[in-house]
């Protein structure tokens, strides 16, 4: 297999490059505890208060995934590298979805980190969104990406705004699966990943009213000249619509909730 050398996949390996840069060095703190029942074992929480050392898989999954550590963001810190490039090679694997990382994300405050810091995050998460709308194939589907993006910065906003900005056959069929996915959570008014752990109601009621909107105004013109795509463009139109407009429209698809 010939090497990906498209700038997209230059940009996300420099980012993957600034974020080693900017987080070398880094531990969690030296009084920071968690559960060796539940968690594990002292040794392992040792290898997080020391620099640079690489995780086991299993060890990496269990510390970006733990909710109660007394300093998050120090600890997503000392992983970011790596972590890092295991997203992006497909090697993270949440219970439920992609969105549990951006939970993580978000945890950390990363967008209050020094200013650097936070620069070199907001920079691969741009790079990695960047690359995966272009990618055929990406190692994680990008309404799951999405998902994880709109998470960790509490917006959907920036993201649908550089998907918008292309023109292109595969970030159209990233569209037309994305909706395809998406389409049952956001005719039931509810945002198309788990919520059951977000900040608020309001939080998810923001998340999901960009996303609609977006749809609703950008989709159908992506959408309409795509093979198949019928019965998702009508199901889009609906987005639009509230009440008995909405559940008693003739192809209204029954949906349960």
């Amino acid at each position: 297999m010939r090497p990906d050398t498209t700038p997209t996949r230059l940009r996300l390996d420099l980012a993957l490059g600034g974020l080693a840069d900017a987080f070398r060095g880094m531990t969690a703190r030296a009084d920071e505890v968690q559960c060796t029942c539940h968690w594990g074992s002292p040794a392992e929480l040792a290898l997080l208060k020391t620099p640079d050392v690489p995780l086991s898989p299993g060890l990496l999954r269990r510390t970006w995934d733990a909710p109660d550590w007394a300093d998050h963001g120090a600890v997503l810190r000392r992983i970011l590298p790596q972590f890092a490039r295991s997203l992006v090679g497909g090697e993270v694997e949440p219970v439920f979805g992609m969105y549990e990382v951006g939970r993580s994300f978000a945890r950390g405050h990363w967008q209050l980190w020094p200013t650097r810091q936070s620069t070199a995050v907001r920079e691969f998460l741009h790079a990695w969104w960047a690359h995966s709308l272009l990618d055929p194939a990406p190692a994680v589907p990008v309404h799951e990406l999405l998902a994880l993006c709109a998470e960790a910065s509490a917006t959907t906003v920036p993201w649908l705004t550089v998907w918008e900005s292309l023109d292109d056959e595969v970030s159209d069929q990233h569209l037309a699966k994305a909706v395809a996915v998406w389409e049952y959570g956001l005719l039931g008014d509810q945002l198309p990943w788990d919520a059951w752990d977000a900040w608020d109601d309001e939080d998810e009621s923001g998340l999901r009213g960009e996303l609609t909107t977006w749809l609703v105004h950008h989709a159908p013109t992506r959408l309409r000249t795509r093979e198949g795509c019928g019965p998702l463009l009508h199901r889009v139109r609906l987005m639009g619509l509230s009440g008995p407009a909405r559940w008693e429209d003739p192809h209204w698809p029954g949906h349960r909730y």
